[in-house]
């Protein structure tokens, strides 16, 4: 049975709200019933526990100007150790795009930088579409789109819900399109 994780780090309970929420979603829908599902907060977890899963879902907040979230700043260093060769990654993340404009959810373009010497599979980009902001490290080059499912709890929190339950389906249908 292939195995999904949902590993996040989290400040203000966030960051740990949409994995639970991801994790309730995954484990009610029955296209991820082939999948043995579980959720790890890296305060409490090694990155390298990473190695272990086939897909990962791995949950970064953006603080300040551009600043990576306590949990992952402190394992940062780490990161670089990680094999992740032959995973399926996706990343989500939270950001301040009215507040913080110039880096709405930079962490996340960083963690994808970060893991990028791996021969890693990536899925769940999401639209930049229905967006504010003036930059981000988590754009694709054309800036049509992030490198992960994009979240702001402080500007757009009524739209929360909904873009996690269709980043799931997103997910399903990618993890179905590569055959996992």
């Amino acid at each position: 049975m292939p195995k999904l994780a949902i590993f996040y780090g989290s400040t203000t309970c966030y960051t740990e709200m949409v994995a639970e929420k991801l994790l309730a979603l995954l484990s009610a829908d029955p296209r991820f019933s082939r999948f043995e599902l579980s959720q790890h907060n890296i305060k409490h977890t090694p990155l390298t526990a990473m190695a272990e899963f086939d897909v990962l879902l791995l949950g970064i907040s953006t603080w300040d100007f551009g600043e990576l979230q306590e949990d992952w700043e402190a394992k940062w260093q780490d990161i670089g150790d990680v094999n992740l060769d032959g995973k399926v990654v996706a990343i989500f993340g939270l950001g301040d795009q009215l507040g913080y404009s110039d880096w709405f959810v930079d962490a996340v373009g960083m963690l994808d930088h970060a893991i990028s010497h791996n021969q890693l599979q990536r899925i769940g980009y999401w639209s930049t579409e229905g967006y504010d902001f003036t930059a981000s490290k988590a754009t694709t080059d054309d800036g049509q789109w992030f490198v992960g499912l994009a979240l702001d709890e402080a500007n757009q929190y009524e739209q929360t819900d909904q873009r996690i339950s269709d980043w799931c389906d997103q997910i399903a249908d990618e993890l179905s399109a590569i055959g996992v």
